[in-house]
């Protein structure tokens, strides 16, 4: 299914069209090669409005369309989700972000989460460092 297919699904699901503007935002979405700003966006849609375009973003991330990645600086990007929970990998040479998940691990977030009678709502977890790809050409 593709990306679009799957967004107008879940739309439904909530109530909501994939109308003009969205699709717009959603096909520069698709588009990007990497993760991306809500600015950039906005700056490639100059026909969508900037509110339009920052709901939109917030209605696919809360429909885990998109994810959002926080960055070392404080900054935040963007991304295609593949789905479900999971964790990044965030490459600080050439900004690569790539999703991983772990059972154990999340277990263990869990268990730490109890063991200090702390009611864990959700948790992300960004691990910063080098890719491969940047390791190799070292």
């Amino acid at each position: 299914m593709t990306t679009i297919e799957e967004t107008t699904r879940r739309l439904g699901t909530v109530g909501h069209r994939l109308t003009g503007p969205r699709r717009a935002v959603l096909d520069a979405v698709d588009a990007a090669r990497g993760p991306f700003t809500v600015e950039e966006l906005c700056e490639a849609l100059p026909a969508v409005g900037r509110a339009t375009v920052f709901r939109t973003m917030k209605l696919l991330q809360e429909l885990e369309i998109v994810c959002r990645v926080p960055l070392e600086d404080g900054s935040v990007r963007y991304q295609l989700s593949h789905g479900g929970h999971h964790h990044h990998l965030i490459c600080g040479e050439c900004g690569t972000v790539s999703e991983f998940n772990d059972p154990k691990l999340d277990g263990l977030i869990h268990e730490n989460a109890v063991s200090q009678r702390f009611r864990l709502a959700s948790h992300s977890l960004e691990l910063y460092g080098r890719c491969a790809a940047c390791l190799s050409r070292s």
